[in-house]
């Protein structure tokens, strides 16, 4: 139900209080206020957060906001206390001239969700301006043959303010021959003043009057004219027009000089007082004598400038008939022009966007601007349809009559498409019809939505080793979809264990580019290769990361020069070579390892000195000595060679061996200096204490696991903490032996005779303990210490047992009967 409050304040203050009209219309959706024009800036307007319902939390959290159509933001709204207040100076006059209505329209936006509503403002027109005459002196000329009751119509006054403030009344000075009438031509009040008694000039030529135009405003505002009556004689005959007010319609793409209408008025006295000229009132508004004119001697009216039915849809056109007599008269009609609306004016979009940027994680409904349209023609040529560009990620939303919401409806992905540019189209239903486009840019921000991905599932590099500490080794790449921080990568190596070395003692990489270095030198032998993560993480707030595995080949170079492991028999020793040896006969063979590998460790072998060269030769792959030709009498006992092992890498690394051969007669063939056999496997022994003792650590822990196990399996039953272990079933000990047969060291030792009668094996590391065997061979015994027996052993064994002769008369025997009988002395 509506409610009116009215405040009124008399005299010449500035009206400060509110005239208040609310009509609150649930059902429309639309809050209507109404307000003085004239307003303070500040001026209360209404309570619209507390009329939609809003809390003062919500005037924040939901963003609410006034939009206005208007050029100018009248109207403001305090987003504290939902109060709407007048932010500019209102005057109703310049807004809507003299219209009856005057509507400010606004819209209230809430969002989350998004709510509209229309508030419209009535603008009420307070009395603010005088009635004031064209003229501030009115000359009328009035026959003196005039007769009582003739009427003359006088120039009105113009007041600015609307209905009851505007001209309500005339008064006319009193006095015994004029009264004072007011004619109603359409919404003009016009004064006439009407005769009541005969004139006479001779007695009085010339009345000065004083007329005074009120308002209906309060407090009341007034303007006056002084009004100077001249009685004229003669021509007593006014012109007359057919009709007192003339309608025509036009269309207001008339072009210029367009016919409007044709005015005809007669005047009964002949000659000049007959003669007729038409001319504008002057109480015509200024406006009327820029778009028309009118021919004086035919009373045409044309177009002269051009009609904008936007403008103004009717125009009134005051029209004045005088004779041409010395006393002329006159008479006036009013000519209604009223302009058709042609479809001359396209759409005119406003754009209030909300953000001109928005975040590629947005929901969907999200909104992005408010769009506004509106058109200044009329019925079919005003109304709008507005669309926008297919494919988009974007929906247009009409909320009022020409408003609409730009809205998203799809997923948005900035890394598609980092831009879009949305072509709002609004065209009205005119023909032919006018239509206008926007383009709206709407920026899509960048989330961290994409995880770095390296350019490749794997890396391979390659380092050759003995490399510089701190060389570049090799890079990793990685890259992010995304922008700004969110692609600003670093990268680091995960840390693992290589050889029970972390990773980070080998490596470290630069985090800004992927680059990797070395911190120490590689080395083939101890190291062929490894595999660690890089790990690629970005920089945003929620980071993300990736890992890519990096494989590191160390590249072998030639630098382990050949080492001569063994040889049948120690170099610079005497190696007996029977006189009836056969060509091709096998002195020795030279054995030697090299550390690299690949061509690196391919070993050539060579002879490079020898006191007889065409007596022995060596085989150039497998380094086995041979004799070339049978050894002639005339041949030197000794010989003297010496040999050369070199691998195949570049530059080549060689070793050399010397031999010494003694020629034997048939009976010595088979004897054998072993006091120097036993130092060459002594520099065997020597060689594999290096392995040895990397075994080491190893061979401990095996150890404490046997000694559990032993204790687990062969319990020490009745013997006391003194006596001898494993009293059980002798498998335990061979057991036992099983796990000690890979660490052994085999010593030849020799007797009172230079043939070995015994073999002493010794453990390495912890498994030091010492056994002895026997080598039985008939028919003298010979003793083995051994520790414990394989295979291998069994190899060596017998390589240097065949020389043991089964007699003391026999010099050389089958290695079938070397070894008969091995016993656990």
């Amino acid at each position: 139900m509506a409610q009116r409050s009215i405040f009124r304040v008399h005299g010449k203050s500035v009206i400060s209080s509110i005239f208040l009209l609310c009509v609150w219309n649930l059902v429309s959706g639309q809050i209507r206020y109404s307000i003085p024009e004239e307003l303070e800036q500040g001026a209360f307007v209404g309570a619209v957060g507390k009329d939609l319902g809003l809390s003062i939390e919500d005037l924040s959290s939901r963003k609410f906001r006034m939009i206005s159509a208007a050029s100018k933001q009248y109207l403001d709204v305090n987003n504290k206390n939902g109060i709407l207040f007048v932010s500019a100076r209102i005057d109703r006059e310049q807004l809507c001239g003299q219209s009856d209505n005057c509507v400010l329209l606004v819209e209230a936006v809430v969002e989350n969700p998004v709510e509209q509503y229309l508030v419209q403002v009535d603008i009420l027109d307070i009395n603010d301006n005088s009635p004031n005459f064209p003229k501030s002196e009115i000359r009328l000329e009035i026959s003196e043959t005039a007769m009582p009751g003739a009427r003359f119509l006088l120039e009105g006054a113009h007041d600015m303010d609307g209905r009851n403030n505007s001209v309500r009344i005339y008064q006319l000075a009193a006095n015994y021959h004029f009264t004072l009438e007011v004619q109603n031509v359409g919404k003009w009040k016009l004064p006439e003043v009407v005769l009541q008694n005969i004139l006479d000039r001779e007695k009085q030529p010339v009345y000065n009057l004083l007329l005074t135009a009120l308002d209906g405003g309060i407090p009341e505002r007034s303007g006056t004219a002084h009004v100077n009556i001249v009685i004229l004689d003669v021509n007593d005959n006014t012109p007359i027009f057919g009709k007192s007010v003339y309608s025509v319609s036009l269309s207001e793409n008339m072009p210029l000089n367009s016919l409007v209408i044709n005015l005809n008025a007669t005047d009964l006295d002949e000659g000049r007082n007959g003669e007729i000229i038409y001319s504008f009132s002057s109480y015509n508004e200024p406006r009327i004598t820029e778009i028309f004119t009118i021919i004086p001697t035919s009373g045409e009216i044309r177009t002269k400038g051009i009609m904008d039915f936007e403008e103004t849809s009717v125009y009134q056109i005051h029209v004045e008939a005088k004779d041409k007599s010395v006393q002329s008269l006159s008479t006036h009609c009013s000519v209604r022009v009223g302009i058709r609306d042609v479809n001359d004016n396209a759409p005119d979009l406003t754009l209030n966007s909300v953000s001109g940027t928005i975040s590629e994680n947005v929901p969907t409904g999200t909104l992005i601007a408010f769009i506004g349209v509106t058109d200044r023609d009329s019925n079919e040529n005003g109304h709008i349809d507005c669309s926008i560009s297919h494919n988009l990620p974007f929906d247009l939303k009409s909320s009022f009559s020409n408003s609409y919401r730009l809205v998203t409806n799809a997923a948005l992905d900035r890394e598609s498409t980092p831009q879009h540019k949305i072509t709002v189209t609004c065209k009205d239903r005119g023909i032919p019809p006018l239509s206008t486009t926007r383009t709206i840019v709407v920026n899509i921000s960048d989330i961290n939505d994409n995880a770095p991905r390296f350019t490749q599932p794997s890396y391979t590099t390659y380092v050759a080793e003995n490399n510089e500490p701190g060389s570049y080794i090799g890079s990793v790449t990685a890259l992010d979809r995304d922008i700004d921080r969110n692609s600003q990568l670093s990268y680091s190596i995960l840390e693992n264990q290589i050889q029970s070395v972390p990773v980070s003692f080998y490596l470290f990489i630069n985090s800004n580019n992927g680059s990797i270095y070395s911190k120490t030198p590689f080395d083939y032998e101890r190291l062929k290769g490894f595999q660690f993560h890089v790990r690629a993480q970005d920089a945003g707030l929620t980071s993300l990361s990736s890992d890519v595995a990096v494989k590191v080949i160390v590249l072998d170079q030639n630098d382990n020069p050949p080492m001569i492991t063994a040889n049948a028999i120690k170099s610079n020793s005497s190696l007996p070579v029977p006189r009836s040896a056969d060509p091709g006969y096998m002195v020795t063979k030279v054995l030697a390892s090299d550390a690299d590998s690949g061509k690196n460790a391919q070993l050539s072998y060579q002879l490079m000195q020898s006191s007889d060269p065409g007596l022995f030769i060596v085989s150039y792959n497998s380094g086995e000595v041979r004799t070339a030709r049978r050894i002639k009498d005339s041949d030197a006992t000794t010989q003297r060679l010496i040999i050369q092992v070199k691998d195949n890498g570049y530059p080549a690394l060689s070793a050399t061996t010397t031999f010494t051969l003694t020629i034997v007669e048939e009976h010595t063939e088979g004897l054998l200096d072993f006091n120097e056999a036993r130092d060459d496997l002594e520099d065997t022994q020597n060689l594999s204490l290096y392995i040895i003792i990397t075994l080491g650590a190893t061979s401990f822990v095996l150890l404490v696991v046997i000694i559990v196990l032993v204790v687990v399996i062969c319990p020490m039953g009745s013997h006391s903490a003194s006596g001898h272990a494993c009293t059980l079933a002798d498998s335990c000990c061979r057991r036992e032996l099983e796990y000690r047969h890979s660490n052994v060291n085999l010593q030849i030792v020799p007797d009172s005779h230079f043939l070995p009668s015994l073999l002493e094996v010794h453990g390495n590391g912890s498994l030091s303990e010492t056994y002895r065997y026997k080598i039985r061979s008939a028919p003298e015994p010979r003793d083995i210490y051994f520790t414990p027996f394989s295979p291998q052993m069994h190899g060596t064994i017998e390589k240097y047992a065949k020389y043991a002769p089964t007699d003391s008369t026999k010099t050389r025997s089958s290695s079938a009967n070397v070894v008969s009988v091995v016993e656990h002395i």
